[in-house]
């Protein structure tokens, strides 16, 4: 009988990452949930579920999560890496000290947790996968929406994807990357949802539950590796 595989989560307080916790449950993994803060309602306790609090960019928090998901469940076997930060301003707008937390959460957070999995994995010897959130404006900038800095980290992190998958093939690790659009949750709670749908082609809002089964077949494919998924109602395809 195979094991049950531990996946770990980041951001998972909402949206996205909330999505991604509950379908992974209803399949059936061991899950380790990690976010700056957790109200009382969002996870009912399960013996599959752990959570743990703290600033992904801090290599402490890192290193919390991976010790919780091997004494909780054995093993670390994927990673989701859906905790970031975005913010929308013209260039020069952006503050030194924005800058400096964009870095932290969305690469000094990707960065810490996805090296102790990757060590874990590579001494489990038995494969797993990384599947980070990134975002299809990094590929397809639309001028109404200025997000340059944000976007560099988002960019660095489809090209170490890339890296990553080539340089950890033979281990079985495998490194993808998710990009969606415009999403239908909390952030664009009070922003003009038939705005919205101009940014892309098919005049269409995406939910959380779309980029989490984009996730799950990342995840669950065997031989996807270095890929790219956009979840973003063709945006990434230029001009419409």
């Amino acid at each position: 009988m195979e094991k049950t595989k531990t996946a770990i989560v980041t951001g998972a307080s909402g949206g996205i990452g909330k999505a991604v916790v509950q379908m992974f449950l209803d399949r059936g993994y061991n899950i380790v949930a990690t976010s700056l803060t957790f109200l009382h309602d969002e996870f009912k306790p399960a013996p599959n579920l752990a959570l743990v609090k703290g600033d992904i960019g801090e290599e402490s928090t890192a290193e919390k999560i991976a010790s919780t998901a091997i004494s909780a469940f054995g093993s670390i076997d994927h990673v989701i890496n859906n905790a970031g930060i975005f913010k929308a301003r013209p260039f020069i707008d952006y503050s030194t000290d924005e800058f400096r937390k964009f870095v932290s959460t969305n690469l000094e957070g990707f960065i810490f947790i996805t090296r102790l999995a990757i060590k874990q994995m590579l001494s489990q010897g038995t494969g797993g996968s990384v599947t980070t959130i990134t975002a299809a404006l990094a590929d397809n900038p639309i001028a109404g929406v200025p997000a340059s800095i944000p976007m560099m980290t988002m960019g660095g992190l489809n090209a170490v994807t890339l890296s990553l998958a080539s340089e950890y093939a033979k281990d079985g690790i495998r490194f993808n990357a998710v990009a969606p659009g415009v999403v239908n949750t909390r952030l664009h709670q009070n922003d003009d949802k038939s705005l919205l749908k101009t940014f892309n082609p098919m005049g269409a809002l995406s939910e959380a539950r779309d980029v989490a089964e984009a996730v799950m077949y990342l995840t669950e494919a065997r031989y996807v590796t270095g890929e790219v998924l956009h979840v973003d109602a063709g945006a990434h395809v230029g001009k419409w």
